[in-house]
């Protein structure tokens, strides 16, 4: 069937990524039916209520699958994802692979219900899985009574009973009578929406290829394998997860997604699921190890690595997890190109712990000018990173101009951060384009700020952000969040900041204590809303002053 998306399929790459083995004839769904006809039997995905094996696990797709179908939806068309980390968001995924529809997993569950409906609009939805009394506003407003006035919408269904406009999740089938399945790989099958930390979300858009290319990647660089124990911190609706799911198609490993029991967190989970790869963002990170220190725990049960992406990792964080046994995977990347740089089982601690490590096999990155992308910045330089290879995204859902200024010149995708590459080809991140804090015509990087910050023994979390300043256009504000029983004063802090190498001419300004911080679901910390609150008097930064040289 014609693919009916606008993408940036270009057929001469397609032919060079296919040569060199980063694309290759699978999609998700046919890997699952590799899976469970070899191993059947075997564990394939877990959650707090059920435990799936492979063959199970393709049952549960195929009845998803044979549903929509029913329903009338044609490939192309969008599958909207609103629940919580259940084993069924892993099967609607697999179901859109089978079929070549447009799975739409990345709506998170600090969405209101009127954002919720402005996001299925935007990408016009033909089918809703939801359940009730989930996302933000759940007690004042229900999901399936304005989902249900959308003109695109065909389907709703509902992980329990009661809603009038929901019918229930699919039951799983056998494998018969089933419609033909669409086995082209270059179809898309992903639209996530960006975390928009600064700015409008985007719908970026990849297929079982280009998912699959860094999954692969990953699987074979960290060695992961059937015996692999794949426990995500992140939400399914996050780009991480779905990261986590492509390693488990790639593999054959089993997933555990963060659907605890009651009564059991994030650690106790970990212990008893035997969970051998964990995968978050730093905050997961922060909080587990936090809470081992509580129960006097020095082993985090069977856990080899810890992958950890979505913000800068403090030194602080990777050390404690390399003392404890636990090599971190320091991890850089977005949605629009997966997690394409990471560090390597063997690289030593002062790699891991101070960059990104190099990019994997199906992607590569050049620093280029960050005032001029067209040209590339010298060797050592700060500039933004721009990449391209077989696991970047085909463009952004029914926004040309978004896919256009996304590119520079040469077709480097362009990505706003700012880093650059170490003596021996690792790359550092310094910061967002867009984070720089002008003052005064000085450029200064927030995450040097907070990198230097999180060294303090009583911080536990941090965030520069710019304070708007008559005369000089920006000021810093340093926000921390300190330990358990632990606090800091501003004076003791700058002098911190002074012995930890920051220059004077980069010292905040403002300082303000916390005792929590506005994050995106993956746990990012918004720091737009930091400086609205600041505007707006909510939050009342102190000024403070540096007066060392």
């Amino acid at each position: 069937m014609t693919n009916t998306l606008l993408t940036l399929h270009d057929p001469e790459m397609a032919r060079r990524y296919y040569a060199e083995g980063l694309w290759r004839q699978d999609t998700l769904y046919t890997l699952l039916c590799a899976h469970a006809a070899r191993r059947p039997e075997a564990f394939a995905v877990r959650d707090g209520q059920c435990r799936l094996c492979w063959s199970e696990l393709r049952a549960v797709v195929d009845g998803v699958a044979a549903d929509l179908h029913a329903a009338g939806l044609k490939r192309g068309e969008r599958v909207s994802v609103w629940l919580p980390n259940r084993v069924e968001a892993v099967a609607i995924l697999l179901a859109c692979s089978r079929q070549g529809y447009v799975c739409n997993p990345s709506l998170h569950r600090n969405y209101t219900v009127a954002e919720i409906v402005e996001l299925l609009s935007r990408v016009r939805t033909a089918a809703l899985f939801a359940e009730p009394g989930y996302g933000a506003d759940a007690p004042s407003a229900d999901i399936f009574t304005a989902a249900a006035t959308l003109p695109s919408l065909r389907r709703i269904y509902t992980l329990a009973t009661g809603p009038r406009e929901a019918v229930p999740f699919p039951a799983a089938i056998a494998a018969l009578s089933l419609p033909p399945v669409a086995n082209d790989p270059d179809k898309i099958v992903y639209l996530a929406f960006t975390s928009g930390t600064t700015g409008t979300p985007k719908g970026v858009m990849h297929s079982d290829n280009t998912l699959l290319a860094n999954g692969r990647s990953m699987v074979a660089d960290w060695r992961h394998d059937e015996d692999t124990i794949l426990l995500s911190l992140s939400p399914l609706s996050h780009h991480i997860g779905t990261v986590a799911i492509e390693q488990m198609m790639a593999a054959g490993l089993e997933l555990v997604v963060n659907d605890p029991p009651p009564g059991l967190t994030p650690l106790d989970w970990i212990i008893e699921t035997g969970a051998t790869y964990v995968m978050g963002v730093p905050t997961h990170a922060m909080d587990i190890l936090a809470e081992m220190r509580r129960r006097g725990l020095d082993r985090l049960g069977a856990v080899k690595v810890f992958y950890m992406a979505g913000a800068p990792i403090p030194r602080e964080v990777a050390q404690a997890l390399l003392d404890r046994g636990v090599v971190p995977q320091n991890v850089y990347g977005m949605t629009e190109n997966g997690s394409h740089q990471y560090t390597l089982p063997d690289d030593d601690p002062h790699t891991i712990v101070e960059t990104c490590g190099r990019a994997c096999r199906a992607y590569e990155i050049r620093i280029w000018d960050k005032d001029n992308p067209d040209i590339e910045a010298p060797p050592g330089a700060i500039g933004e990173i721009g990449g391209r290879g077989a696991c970047l995204t085909l463009g952004y859902f029914d926004n040309q101009q978004a896919t256009e200024e996304s590119f520079n010149r040469s077709g480097w995708f362009m990505s706003g951060d700012l880093g650059r590459f170490d003596d021996k080809g690792c790359l550092e991140i310094v910061g967002r384009k867009k984070d720089l804090i002008i003052r005064g015509g000085h450029n200064i990087h927030p995450a040097r700020i907070e990198d230097l910050t999180m060294r303090h023994a009583a911080i536990a979390r941090c965030a520069a952000f710019p304070v708007a300043d008559h005369r000089l256009g920006e000021k810093v504000c340093l926000a921390v969040i300190a330990h358990d029983g632990e606090s800091v004063e501003p004076k003791a802090l700058l002098e911190h900041l002074h012995r930890a190498g920051l220059s004077r001419y980069d010292m905040p300004e403002y300082f303000i204590a916390m005792e929590s911080f506005p994050l995106t679901a993956s746990g990012k910390i918004l720091k737009r809303e930091l400086i609205e609150w600041a505007k707006d008097g909510r939050i009342t930064p102190t000024p403070m002053r540096w007066s060392g040289r």
